[in-house]
């Protein structure tokens, strides 16, 4: 359990998918090509967003969450890392490297979640980027009625 805010968070369920999954998200991501199905649990959204059930079962509460999924000691880092490998990837459209764009658009909902949550410099590097600095709006809408 880590502590988000006033609340208690379980994200070992991200630990667990992230055993099976890391490595093979690393590779595709260093290799400019997203193919396999890992989006969920290492580019979190909000739950509310979320129509799967592993989007829901994956996704983070409100804002509280995603700032204990980015002070994890395990989580936080592998975060930053896969937007830094993103961002190796400049030359690039996101569509190109995500694969669909379903992926595309959870990628902003979690860039966006991410630097709602104080997650840093590199995540607005990577929307301004891919995305010439829009963020989400559905992530923005819910946070602001949250």
């Amino acid at each position: 359990m880590i502590k988000g805010g006033t609340k208690m968070y379980d994200l070992d369920r991200f630990i667990d998918a992230q055993d099976e999954d890391y490595e093979t998200a690393l590779f595709e991501l260093k290799r400019g090509r997203k193919q396999s199905h890992w989006i969920w649990y290492i580019f979190p959204q909000l739950a509310s967003l979320g129509y799967s059930y592993r989007a829901k079962f994956y996704g983070l509460d409100d804002l509280d969450e995603a700032r204990a999924y980015l002070d994890h000691p395990v989580l936080g880092p592998r975060y930053l890392a896969c937007v830094e490998i993103l961002l190796a990837h400049a030359d690039r459209p996101i569509r190109s490297i995500m694969g669909s764009d379903v992926d595309v658009d959870k990628l902003l909902s979690s860039l966006t979640l991410m630097q709602r949550a104080g997650g840093g410099d590199r995540i607005t590097d990577a929307i301004a980027l891919f995305y010439e600095g829009r963020s989400c709006p559905k992530t923005n809408e819910t946070l602001t009625s949250m």
